[in-house]
Protein backbone atom coordinates (compact mmCIF):
# COMPACT_ATOMS: atom_id res chain seq x y z
CA UNK A 1 0.00 0.00 0.00
CA UNK A 2 0.83 3.57 -1.03
CA UNK A 3 2.10 6.26 1.73
CA UNK A 4 -0.88 8.34 1.57
CA UNK A 5 0.77 11.74 2.83
CA UNK A 6 1.35 15.29 1.55
CA UNK A 7 2.80 18.57 2.51
CA UNK A 8 0.82 21.97 0.88
CA UNK A 9 1.86 25.67 1.71
CA UNK A 10 0.65 28.74 1.06
CA UNK A 11 1.96 32.53 1.27
CA UNK A 12 -0.11 35.26 0.50
CA UNK A 13 0.12 38.98 1.73
CA UNK A 14 -2.65 37.50 4.12
CA UNK A 15 -1.66 34.40 5.45
CA UNK A 16 1.24 32.12 5.76
CA UNK A 17 0.67 28.52 7.01
CA UNK A 18 1.99 24.69 6.02
CA UNK A 19 -0.22 21.69 6.32
CA UNK A 20 1.05 17.81 6.69
CA UNK A 21 -1.02 15.59 6.16
CA UNK A 22 -1.09 11.66 6.78
CA UNK A 23 -4.25 9.70 6.03
CA UNK A 24 -3.55 6.91 7.40
CA UNK A 25 -2.38 8.40 10.65
CA UNK A 26 -3.72 7.75 14.85
CA UNK A 27 -5.76 11.37 15.05
CA UNK A 28 -2.89 13.53 15.93
CA UNK A 29 -3.03 17.19 15.64
CA UNK A 30 -0.10 19.86 15.65
CA UNK A 31 0.75 23.17 15.03
CA UNK A 32 -0.84 26.54 16.11
CA UNK A 33 -2.96 29.56 14.25
CA UNK A 34 -3.75 31.81 17.09
CA UNK A 35 -7.22 30.93 16.90
CA UNK A 36 -7.53 28.66 19.68
CA UNK A 37 -11.03 27.89 19.06
CA UNK A 38 -10.74 26.77 15.41
CA UNK A 39 -7.48 24.57 16.67
CA UNK A 40 -9.09 23.26 19.19
CA UNK A 41 -11.95 22.00 16.23
CA UNK A 42 -9.36 20.56 13.78
CA UNK A 43 -8.07 18.63 16.52
CA UNK A 44 -11.62 16.71 17.20
CA UNK A 45 -11.64 16.36 12.96
CA UNK A 46 -8.38 14.80 13.16
CA UNK A 47 -8.78 12.59 15.83
CA UNK A 48 -12.10 11.67 14.45
CA UNK A 49 -11.05 10.36 10.38
CA UNK A 50 -7.46 9.56 11.87
CA UNK A 51 -5.43 12.05 10.31
CA UNK A 52 -2.19 12.85 11.58
CA UNK A 53 -2.75 17.11 10.64
CA UNK A 54 -0.21 19.19 11.48
CA UNK A 55 -1.24 23.31 10.84
CA UNK A 56 1.58 25.91 11.24
CA UNK A 57 1.43 29.39 10.35
CA UNK A 58 -0.57 32.94 10.37
CA UNK A 59 -2.77 34.96 9.01
CA UNK A 60 -3.84 38.90 9.24
CA UNK A 61 -6.01 38.11 12.62
CA UNK A 62 -6.22 42.11 13.41
CA UNK A 63 -8.79 42.02 10.45
CA UNK A 64 -10.47 38.92 11.49
CA UNK A 65 -9.68 35.33 11.33
CA UNK A 66 -11.55 35.06 7.93
CA UNK A 67 -8.59 34.48 5.62
CA UNK A 68 -6.49 31.91 8.00
CA UNK A 69 -9.08 30.19 7.86
CA UNK A 70 -10.44 29.69 4.98
CA UNK A 71 -6.63 29.25 3.81
CA UNK A 72 -6.66 26.39 6.13
CA UNK A 73 -9.43 24.42 4.68
CA UNK A 74 -7.93 25.07 1.01
CA UNK A 75 -4.55 23.20 2.15
CA UNK A 76 -5.70 20.58 4.09
CA UNK A 77 -8.13 20.02 0.76
CA UNK A 78 -5.21 20.18 -1.54
CA UNK A 79 -3.24 17.86 1.15
CA UNK A 80 -6.22 15.51 0.86
CA UNK A 81 -6.60 15.32 -2.91
CA UNK A 82 -2.68 14.80 -3.19
CA UNK A 83 -2.12 12.41 -0.35
CA UNK A 84 -5.19 10.06 -2.24
CA UNK A 85 -3.09 9.94 -5.39
CA UNK A 86 -4.80 7.76 -7.70
CA UNK A 87 -7.53 6.82 -4.96
CA UNK A 88 -7.54 2.87 -5.46
CA UNK A 89 -8.68 0.85 -3.08
CA UNK A 90 -10.54 4.10 -1.02
CA UNK A 91 -14.43 2.98 0.05
CA UNK A 92 -15.36 6.74 -0.96
CA UNK A 93 -18.11 7.43 0.71
CA UNK A 94 -18.86 7.85 4.55
CA UNK A 95 -21.99 8.69 6.65
CA UNK A 96 -21.68 9.93 10.56
CA UNK A 97 -24.35 10.69 13.46
CA UNK A 98 -23.02 12.94 16.00
CA UNK A 99 -24.51 14.04 19.43
CA UNK A 100 -22.85 16.77 21.64
CA UNK A 101 -25.14 16.53 24.87
CA UNK A 102 -28.26 18.73 22.77
CA UNK A 103 -26.63 19.24 19.36
CA UNK A 104 -26.84 16.50 16.93
CA UNK A 105 -25.43 16.45 13.46
CA UNK A 106 -25.22 14.67 10.59
CA UNK A 107 -22.81 14.00 8.14
CA UNK A 108 -22.53 12.46 4.65
CA UNK A 109 -19.95 12.78 2.50
CA UNK A 110 -18.48 11.10 -1.42
CA UNK A 111 -14.85 12.10 -2.36
CA UNK A 112 -15.90 12.17 -5.87
CA UNK A 113 -13.63 14.59 -7.68
CA UNK A 114 -17.12 16.69 -7.80
CA UNK A 115 -16.99 19.17 -5.23
CA UNK A 116 -20.04 20.68 -3.43
CA UNK A 117 -20.79 21.34 -0.20
CA UNK A 118 -24.87 21.74 1.29
CA UNK A 119 -24.38 23.44 4.67
CA UNK A 120 -27.54 23.52 6.79
CA UNK A 121 -26.41 24.69 10.28
CA UNK A 122 -28.48 27.38 11.03
CA UNK A 123 -27.09 30.13 13.70
CA UNK A 124 -25.72 33.08 11.79
CA UNK A 125 -22.54 34.76 12.95
CA UNK A 126 -21.83 33.61 17.16
CA UNK A 127 -18.57 34.17 18.34
CA UNK A 128 -16.90 31.80 20.78
CA UNK A 129 -13.32 33.05 21.50
CA UNK A 130 -11.77 34.88 18.80
CA UNK A 131 -13.44 32.51 16.29
CA UNK A 132 -16.64 33.40 14.71
CA UNK A 133 -18.93 30.18 14.24
CA UNK A 134 -19.80 31.34 10.41
CA UNK A 135 -16.32 30.76 9.44
CA UNK A 136 -17.03 27.20 9.96
CA UNK A 137 -19.10 27.14 6.37
CA UNK A 138 -16.65 28.67 4.67
CA UNK A 139 -13.62 26.08 6.13
CA UNK A 140 -15.63 23.15 4.84
CA UNK A 141 -16.22 24.95 1.49
CA UNK A 142 -12.55 25.64 1.04
CA UNK A 143 -11.84 21.85 2.11
CA UNK A 144 -14.37 20.23 -0.19
CA UNK A 145 -13.68 21.99 -3.28
CA UNK A 146 -10.01 21.79 -2.75
CA UNK A 147 -9.99 18.07 -2.06
CA UNK A 148 -12.99 17.33 -4.65
CA UNK A 149 -15.63 16.33 -2.17
CA UNK A 150 -19.58 16.15 -2.12
CA UNK A 151 -20.52 17.00 1.35
CA UNK A 152 -24.36 17.35 3.11
CA UNK A 153 -23.71 18.81 6.51
CA UNK A 154 -26.84 19.24 8.72
CA UNK A 155 -27.94 20.09 12.27
CA UNK A 156 -30.84 18.01 13.39
CA UNK A 157 -30.88 19.52 17.22
CA UNK A 158 -28.94 21.98 19.49
CA UNK A 159 -28.81 25.28 21.17
CA UNK A 160 -25.48 25.60 22.48
CA UNK A 161 -23.16 26.99 20.02
CA UNK A 162 -19.95 25.20 21.19
CA UNK A 163 -22.16 21.95 21.37
CA UNK A 164 -23.50 22.35 17.69
CA UNK A 165 -19.70 23.14 16.44
CA UNK A 166 -17.94 20.19 17.93
CA UNK A 167 -21.14 17.75 16.76
CA UNK A 168 -20.12 19.33 13.13
CA UNK A 169 -16.43 18.90 13.43
CA UNK A 170 -16.05 15.56 15.01
CA UNK A 171 -19.42 14.58 12.70
CA UNK A 172 -16.88 15.70 9.44
CA UNK A 173 -14.35 13.77 10.92
CA UNK A 174 -15.77 10.87 11.55
CA UNK A 175 -17.34 10.38 7.75
CA UNK A 176 -14.28 11.68 6.16
CA UNK A 177 -12.58 8.76 8.05
CA UNK A 178 -14.73 6.28 7.06
CA UNK A 179 -14.84 7.41 3.63
CA UNK A 180 -10.49 7.36 2.74
CA UNK A 181 -10.52 3.93 4.91
CA UNK A 182 -9.53 1.22 2.17
CA UNK A 183 -11.11 -2.04 1.25
CA UNK A 184 -9.39 -4.64 -0.08
CA UNK A 185 -12.23 -5.67 -2.10
CA UNK A 186 -12.02 -2.94 -3.98
CA UNK A 187 -9.99 -2.68 -7.37
CA UNK A 188 -8.99 0.18 -8.64
CA UNK A 189 -11.17 2.96 -7.79
CA UNK A 190 -14.88 2.59 -6.14
CA UNK A 191 -17.26 3.69 -9.34
CA UNK A 192 -18.63 1.96 -12.36
CA UNK A 193 -16.86 4.89 -14.71
CA UNK A 194 -13.29 3.84 -13.81
CA UNK A 195 -12.31 7.07 -12.53
CA UNK A 196 -13.55 9.74 -9.85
Amino acid sequence: MSNRTAVEERQTRETQIKVILDLDGTGIFSGSLNIGFFEHMLDLLARHAFLDLSVEGHGDLAVDAHHTVEDTGILIGRAIRKALGDAAGMVRYGDAWVPMEEALAHVVLDICNRPYLAYSVPGGSVKIGDYDTELSEEFFRALCVNAGITAHIRLLAGSNTHHIQEAVFKAFGLALGRALARDPRIKGVHSTKGVL
